[in-house]
């Protein structure tokens, strides 16, 4: 089986993914409800709505009702998808999450777009960057960040099947899709893109792309990384991150979130107690986003190819 690759021609947004893969759900399964917080052109979810009207609910801009509602319906016997914008649906609505949802273990599905700073130009206040955190401190929540398009219609697919609550951040940009064989997407398992001795590198969502980039480069300066997509924060795939921990001596995390309680801060917890090697970071250094193209600020906040480059070599040097 061949490295995945990157399709430079072939552009979608994640959040198009999920609009997709609910809309295929919508015609196969007539238990799958979706609630949006005004916003279905944005989350992508006016497609399911077009053709399935009668479970479809927008519940306006209030999204401590949006998850309650999802919360009965679940009771009811449905399988609800519950969207809006990453910054409402995981911080306004925490509180409801937590003790309406998760605390009851209610087969809610959370799905919320416009997570990171590649939401660009609409700002720091929308550009949440603490959900994982946020969601993942919630005992027995999934938390699952995709890293393009095809994965992501894969994930919508898997956490319907699922039995209980799951939060997924799918993205605003356009963004590489992702030329893969063979691969399934299973709930807490990392996908091994490339094996190499030298470094390990775990990545998640639109640093994924980035990372491959930079394994390519690694390689032209004779340094062997290995890379896994960690699609799924929570459970994390404490198996590979352990193997491949003790094959590399050193590990690099790449995500477009605070570095500060998110797939990082993962991983580090689980090392420092089974395997203690170095964790080198990349991500947003506890500071707030800004306005801009969402390309301009990946670049301006050092979330590049050429970062996780120097990154890997500080890592390595530090052994």
């Amino acid at each position: 089986m061949g490295a995945p690759s990157v399709s430079t021609s072939d552009q979608k947004a994640t959040r198009d993914g999920y609009g997709d893969a609910l809309h295929e759900l919508g015609a196969e399964r007539k238990d799958i409800v979706v609630l949006d917080a005004d916003l279905s052109g944005s989350t992508k979810t006016n497609k399911f709505a077009k053709s399935y009207p009668d479970r479809f609910f927008n519940v306006g801009v209030a999204e401590q009702n949006l998850v309650g509602h999802a919360a009965g319906l679940a009771l009811a016997g449905y399988v609800p998808f519950a969207s809006s914008f990453a910054m409402f649906l995981s911080g306004r609505a925490w509180e409801v999450v937590r003790n309406s949802v998760v605390y009851p273990f209610l087969n809610v599905k959370l799905v919320a777009s416009h997570g990171g700073i590649t939401v660009g130009e609409d700002g720091a206040s929308h550009q949440c960057i603490e959900d994982f955190a946020t969601m993942r401190a919630i005992p027995e929540m999934v938390v699952i960040c995709p890293s393009d398009y095809n994965e992501t219609k894969q994930i919508i697919k898997t956490i319907a099947e699922y039995k209980g609550p799951v939060y997924v951040r799918v993205g605003r940009p356009n963004v590489p899709v992702i030329q893969r064989e063979n691969y399934k997407f299973e709930i807490g398992k990392a996908e091994v893109m490339q094996e190499g001795k030298d470094v390990l590198i775990i990545a998640n969502g639109v640093l994924v792309n980035e990372a491959m980039i930079a394994v390519k480069e690694l390689e032209s300066r004779q340094i062997h990384a290995t890379l896994l997509n960690m699609a799924t924060i929570k459970p994390i795939d404490k198996e590979a991150i352990l193997k491949y921990a003790k094959l590399c001596g050193c590990v690099v995390t790449c995500e477009e979130h605070n570095v500060v309680g998110g797939l990082g801060s993962a991983v580090s917890e689980f090392l420092s107690e089974e395997y203690p090697v170095r964790v080198l970071k990349l991500g947003m250094k506890d500071t707030f986003g800004k306005s801009g193209t969402w390309s301009g600020l990946l670049d301006y906040f050092g979330l590049r190819a050429k970062n996780i480059v120097e990154l890997a070599e500080k890592a390595i040097r530090l052994k």
